[in-house]
C-alpha cells in the first residue's frame, strides 16, 4: 500500500492532486502547528493584467503554537465573495470557466469556522470534478503515541506503520528533513513524487507554473488535467538528511 500524509491545503497546485491520485490511502494530519504564509489557507491564482495573486482565507487571531486543527476562519470578513471577485477575470479567457465557477460557489457555499474542515472539503469537491478517488483519514483518528515522534520524519514514518503501509510517499521540499534508513529499517520505502509541471495556455505570456489547481482546471479538460496528473516521476533521497 503506497500511504500519503500531508497537512490540508486550500486548493493547492497540480502536484498535492497527483499524490492522491497515485497513492492508496490518504491521511490529513491537522495536529501540527499551524505555520503562517503557509498554503493551509492560500493559494495562488492569475491576476487580471500579469503576474498572480493570492485568494486567502483570512483567519481569526491565534496563537503561534496552535494546532491546524483549531485554527477558525475570520467569517465576519467577506472573503468568499471577494475569491469569487478574483476569478471573474478568466471568463474573457478561460473555456472552462462556467464549470469552475459552479464548482467554486459549491465549495465556498460550505458553512464553517474551521479552516480545516474548508480545506478538506474543497479537496473533496475537486476530486469528485475530477473523478479521483479521496477518502481521507484524520490523523487524530488514528491511535499513535505522537510522543514517539521527536522529529520531522517521525509523522509520516509513524503513521506508515500504523496503516501498515508498504510504501510512504511524498512531495518534493522536504526531503532534507527525511531519514531514508529509518523507514527502510521498518520495512517502509520512502519515495517522492514530483509532478512535471508542463505550460498549458494561460491565454498570455509569461507561462505562470505552480499556481492553484483552479487556473488548470479554468484552461484545461478533465482528460487533459489527467495526462498531467500522470506525468510524473519517483525520486528518492540520495544525500544526507540535514540534522534537525
Amino acid at each position: 500500500m503506497q500511504l500519503a500524509a500531508m497537512q490540508p491545503y486550500f486548493l493547492p497546485y497540480l502536484g498535492y492532486f497527483a499524490l492522491i491520485k497515485h497513492t492508496d490511502r490518504w491521511v490529513v494530519n491537522g495536529i501540527v502547528q499551524f505555520r503562517k504564509h503557509s498554503w493551509i489557507n492560500r493559494n495562488r491564482i492569475l491576476s487580471p493584467v500579469k503576474g498572480w495573486n493570492y485568494m486567502t482565507i483570512p483567519l481569526k487571531k491565534h496563537s503561534s503554537h496552535d494546532r491546524i486543527a483549531d485554527i477558525t476562519i475570520h467569517n465576519q470578513q467577506q472573503w468568499k465573495t471577494k475569491i469569487q471577485a478574483q476569478l471573474q477575470h478568466y471568463k474573457k479567457i478561460a473555456p472552462h470557466y462556467n464549470h469552475v465557477m459552479e464548482l467554486v460557489s459549491n465549495i465556498l457555499s460550505l458553512q464553517t469556522s474551521s479552516l480545516m474542515e474548508m480545506d478538506i472539503h474543497s479537496l473533496t469537491l475537486v476530486c469528485q470534478y475530477l473523478d479521483i478517488s479521496f477518502q481521507p483519514v484524520l490523523f487524530s483518528d488514528l491511535d499513535i503515541n505522537t510522543s514517539n515522534i521527536q522529529s520531522p520524519d517521525q509523522w509520516g514514518l509513524e503513521t506508515a506503520m500504523a496503516l501498515g503501509a508498504d510504501e510512504y510517499w511524498n512531495l518534493p521540499g522536504g526531503e532534507s528533513f527525511y531519514h531514508p534508513e529509518k523507514y527502510e529499517q521498518n520495512g517502509i520505502k520512502l519515495r517522492f513524487l514530483r509532478v512535471k509541471l508542463k505550460e498549458y495556455d494561460q491565454h498570455r505570456s509569461p507561462f505562470e507554473p505552480a499556481l492553484s489547481i483552479i487556473d488548470v482546471m479554468m484552461f484545461n479538460s478533465n482528460s487533459k488535467i489527467h495526462h498531467m496528473l500522470d506525468d510524473y516521476q519517483l525520486e528518492t533521497i540520495s544525500h544526507e538528511p540535514q540534522a534537525k
